[in-house]
Parts: C-alpha cells; sequence; structure tokens
C-alpha cells in the first residue's frame, strides 16, 4: 500500500512539473551471469588463461592429490600437458584434473626427495587453433612427519692395516633418508699430507703414508690413524662413520733400491780402478822380469864362451876363455842394481787381483732376487762393508781416475790365460 502510495506521489510530482522521471519496480530486476556476453557488452574475455591455478602445493606423503584446473573459455575444445612433473604426477588432458599420490616408496627408493621444489610446467591448448596456448608452471614440495636419518657409510670396514709406501682408497657413500646430506668433513687425529679431501656423498678418499710417516725414535713401528668423516643436513642434524687405520713401518723399497744401485756402480767403478792398478804393477814386474832375464842370459853366455874358448889350442883364445866367466859373474851385481827384483809389486800386483775377484764375488753373491728383494738393506751393507774393508787394506796403493784403457781392454786384460796362470794359487 505504500508503495502504490508512493508511486503515486512521484507520478503527481511529475505531472505537475512537467519534468521527465523513470521508475522501476524491483520485481522486474534480473541479475546477469558475470561469463554472459550480454554482462560484458564492449569487454568480452577473449584472452585464453586459467583462473584458479595455484603456484605452490604442499603435499605429505602417503597423501594424495586432486585439483581440477580450470580455463575461462569452453573446456571441450582445449586439451591439457605436463613437462618436468615428477615421478607419479599426471593430469587429465580433458578437463585438467590434477592427480597425484606421494607413495613412500617414491621417496624410499630415491626416485623423489623431501623438501626439493619440483617446478612443473603445466600448459593447455585450443585443439582447432594451435596458436591458441597458454603455458605457465606451478612447484610442489613433499615433506614427511616421519623423521627417517641419513647415514654416513664408507666402502671398508672400520679397522684397516696398511704399510708405509702403501695406498688407501675408498668412496664414502651415504644412506639418505628423510633429508640428504649436503656436506662431509673429515677430522683426523694426526695431521695428513698428501690426500684427496672429502666434502660430499661419493667422494673418494685417497691417501698414501711416506716411508717417514713412523719416525725412527718411535718405541713402537705402528701409528694408528683415526679418521671421521662428519656429514650434515642442511638442519645440521650429522651423522659420523669412523675409520680406524692401523699404519705399519715399513721398508722404503725405491730408495733402498736407488742405494743398491749407487752400490753397485761405486764397486763397479772401484773394481776397474783396482783392475788398472793391477795392470801398471804387473807392467813393472814383467819389465823387470825381462830386464833380468836378459842378464841372466848374458852370464850364462860369458860362462859358456869362456869354457868353449878354454878348449881350443889359441893362447890367446884360452886367456879369453878364462877371462869371460869372470865377467859374467861381474855382470850380477850390475843386475841387482838396475834391474832389482820387484817383490814388494809383485805381491801388491797379487793382492789387488785377489780383492778384484773378492768384490766380483760379493756383487754377485748379493744381486737382487724378484722384483722386490726384501733382503736389499742387508746386501747393500754388505757391499759397503766388503768395498771399505778392501780400500782400507790397500790404502797405500795409487788409483789413476784417469785411465788409458777402457773397461773391456782391462777385463780382456785381466781374465787373459797368461796373467791367470802366473797369479794362480799352486798346490804343494
Amino acid at each position: 500500500m505504500l508503495n502504490r502510495i508512493l508511486l503515486f506521489t512521484i507520478g503527481m510530482a511529475c505531472a505537475s512539473f512537467a519534468v521527465p522521471c523513470y521508475s522501476q519496480s524491483p520485481g522486474f530486476f534480473i541479475p546477469m551471469a558475470l561469463d554472459s556476453p550480454s554482462a560484458t557488452t564492449g569487454n568480452a574475455d577473449t584472452v585464453l588463461r586459467i583462473r584458479n591455478l595455484n603456484p605452490y602445493f604442499t603435499l605429505h606423503v602417503d597423501s594424495t592429490l586432486t585439483y581440477n584446473l580450470e580455463i575461462n573459455k569452453n573446456p571441450t575444445q582445449y586439451f591439457w600437458y605436463l613437462k618436468n612433473s615428477p615421478l607419479g604426477l599426471r593430469i587429465n588432458k580433458d578437463n585438467g584434473q590434477l592427480i597425484f599420490r606421494a607413495d613412500r616408496s617414491y621417496f624410499l627408493s630415491g626416485r623423489l626427495k623431501y623438501d626439493n621444489p619440483y617446478k612443473v610446467n603445466v600448459g593447455v591448448q585450443n585443439l582447432n587453433n594451435p596458436s591458441e596456448k597458454i603455458d605457465t608452471s606451478f612447484t610442489i614440495v613433499f615433506f614427511t612427519t616421519e623423521i627417517i636419518p641419513s647415514r654416513v657409510k664408507p666402502s671398508v670396514s672400520n679397522t684397516i692395516y696398511i704399510e708405509e709406501g702403501d695406498t688407501v682408497n675408498f668412496k664414502i657413500d651415504c644412506e639418505t633418508g628423510s633429508f640428504p646430506i649436503d656436506n662431509i668433513t673429515l677430522y683426523s687425529n694426526v695431521q695428513l699430507k698428501n690426500y684427496t679431501p672429502v666434502k660430499k656423498c661419493e667422494d673418494e678418499f685417497i691417501w698414501s703414508p711416506g716411508f717417514d710417516f713412523i719416525k725412527d725414535h718411535d718405541s713402537v713401528k705402528q701409528k694408528l690413524v683415526i679418521l671421521q668423516f662428519v656429514g650434515m643436513n642442511k638442519f645440521y642434524v650429522k651423522d659420523t662413520a669412523t675409520v680406524k687405520i692401523y699404519v705399519r713401518d715399513a721398508l722404503n723399497y725405491p730408495f733402498m733400491l736407488d742405494e743398491y744401485n749407487k752400490t753397485v756402480k761405486a764397486v763397479s767403478n772401484y773394481i776397474l780402478q783396482l783392475k788398472y792398478a793391477f795392470v801398471e804393477l804387473d807392467k813393472k814386474v814383467k819389465s823387470t822380469k825381462h830386464t833380468r832375464t836378459t842378464f841372466d842370459m848374458t852370464t850364462a853366455g860369458s860362462a859358456l864362451g869362456g869354457t868353449v874358448l878354454s878348449s881350443t889350442a889359441s893362447a890367446g883364445a884360452q886367456t879369453a876363455g878364462k877371462i869371460l866367466p869372470s865377467a859374467g859373474v861381474a855382470l850380477v851385481p850390475v843386475k841387482e842394481a838396475v834391474a832389482p827384483t820387484k817383490t814388494a809389486e809383485q805381491n801388491s800386483a797379487s793382492l789387488v787381483r785377489s780383492s778384484i775377484k773378492r768384490l766380483e764375488y760379493m756383487k754377485s753373491e748379493n744381486s737382487l732376487v724378484g722384483e722386490k728383494d726384501m733382503d736389499i738393506v742387508r746386501k747393500v751393507t754388505k757391499l759397503r762393508d766388503e768395498m771399505k774393508q778392501i780400500q782400507i787394506q790397500l790404502i797405500d796403493l795409487p788409483t789413476d781416475e784417469n785411465m788409458t784403457m777402457n773397461e773391456e781392454q782391462l777385463n780382456e786384460y785381466f781374465n787373459s790365460k797368461k796373467v791367470d796362470k802366473k797369479y794362480r794359487l799352486k798346490s804343494k
């Protein structure tokens, strides 16, 4: 009744003042839909877009995700697709429904990881017009309330025995739990040299203790090295793996092999010097012997000539025969003065020859056996002691390093049959 009176009053007012007026009854108002073309005349929604895309999803393990993506067009004319999707995530190509179940086995097998953002590219395209499409992305992260600790696992046992000079090499593996190990720190109870550091999982630890790792003054010829590999995740949760390495004292074989070769070379050079000294001594003895033989032959010839001349009928010849033996006898002191017997040189030559034979025998007796002769220290010591003893014994023997004969000539002279027969010991 009030509405009728109000309308009547407004109508009378309009009639009295001749002002154009309009009235509207609330009973004839019909609201329009937002996506109706008549409601957006002049501002038509023609650009393809996804109306309800959530840019970030957080999903618990063993839970299920179901999410319907919507577009501002008729969905029957479009299809949906995914790119770079994690394992198990799929989309219905017809209606854009995202479906995913975060199965725990995906994480235990390492195919998926917790707290690791996965960026997924999603797109929708017109079936009739390929140029009408939209590509966007969203991020999905998986989490769990159950904490599975990650472990540091070396690929060797907890205790290792090695020797100096050996190389220890093993890999640091990791058992990945809820949160993977991001970095690994190495701690040692002794200072290590020449080792490969370990910083992350799957790195290799390589270390070779030197031959001076155990000092000579150490009472125990074995040293314990304790290695601790401490792994830590992004929440600073740590796990420690310990490896004990017992390092035993060992022979520095490469060094001793070099010392052995130097010793053998020194012995060989000393043998050549002795052979040259022997040749010089033998030549002196031989020259003296030749001179004395000449005097002896002259004396004998004089005596024989005197005997022959004494038996002749000529008086002059008989006189000469009486003089010649006396002349031969007179040559004896001359022989001793000109070419005295080289007894010292003869004995020295014999001593030098026996020393050479002894050194050659010791060098042959102490030769290395096999690729790695563990008796090399004793052999080096034996060769050095033997050479030193002979050097002391022949300390007065002059040796000349500027030899006029090469090694082949010296060996040929030293091993000749005449020299061997001359200095060979004779049995009684």
